[in-house]
């Protein structure tokens, strides 16, 4: 079992930026990845890396603007979102994949979070 905790998320302009964090607890695991989920829409693929710090990844839609990484001093990991469009309001979760087996799938995720919103106003 794997406890996630998100926090950071708000309310911001077109063109600021926020800062998510996700603390996890509990057993080991491979991947940790964030998706959004905007209204009446599927939820998405946002960013993931493997725990050790690896291969960030990214959707097209966020690449060049956020940025996943790891906090080693306290053992979580921060989403940074910057020049923010309304297009990224959503409720962003993070997740865990405890065996690496595709990072892009959310249905490969194990563990979820409760979610965060955040809303960017034009």
């Amino acid at each position: 079992q794997v406890h996630l905790v998100e926090s950071g998320g708000g309310l911001v302009q077109a063109g600021g930026s926020l800062r998510l964090s996700c603390a996890p607890s509990g057993r080991t695991f491979d991947v940790m990845g964030w998706f959004r989920q905007a209204p009446g829409k599927e939820r998405e693929f946002v960013a993931a890396m493997f725990w050790s710090g690896r291969s960030p990844s990214y959707a097209d839609s966020v690449k060049g603007r956020f940025t996943i990484s790891r906090d080693y001093a306290k053992n979580t990991v921060a989403l940074q979102m910057n020049s923010l469009k309304p297009e990224d309001t959503a409720v962003y979760y993070c997740a865990v994949q405890i065996y690496y087996t595709n990072i892009y799938f959310r249905d490969r995720y194990d563990f979820w979070g409760q979610g965060t919103q955040v809303t960017v106003s034009s």
